[in-house]
């Protein structure tokens, strides 16, 4: 039952030529790659720079309304949580987390309101 076997591996013979260009073929390769994984077209703004000053603003209270609606989130869990188990700093810490979750959800309206 027990025959062993020879498992080796043999290499294919590769004369200099073929090695030579085998290095050749890999190195245009990978410089191919990453020339093109390093090209990215920058296209500039025909329009105004304030609508492009806008988008930006946009963008980034998008990013911070995202964050707000997490903490949002996180602090209705903590509430529930501190509600399940009676802990009065727990309650706290998530009432907390709530008020700040709605406040930076709010950022940019809270902002637009007192600037008028």
């Amino acid at each position: 039952m027990n025959k062993k076997k020879n498992n080796t591996a043999t290499r294919l013979p590769m004369t200099g030529k073929v090695k030579k260009g085998f290095r050749f073929y890999c190195s245009l390769v990978a410089a191919l790659t990453i020339l093109a994984g390093t090209c990215v077209p920058a296209f500039a703004a025909t329009s105004d720079p304030i609508t492009v000053v806008n988008n930006l603003s946009d963008f980034i209270f998008g990013l911070i309304r995202a964050i707000g609606l997490i903490l949002l989130g996180f602090g209705i869990v903590q509430v529930g949580l501190s509600l399940k188990s009676h802990d009065p700093s727990q309650r706290a810490n998530g009432f907390l987390t709530l008020a700040g979750g709605i406040i930076i959800t709010f950022a940019k309206e809270i902002l637009t309101l007192i600037t008028g």
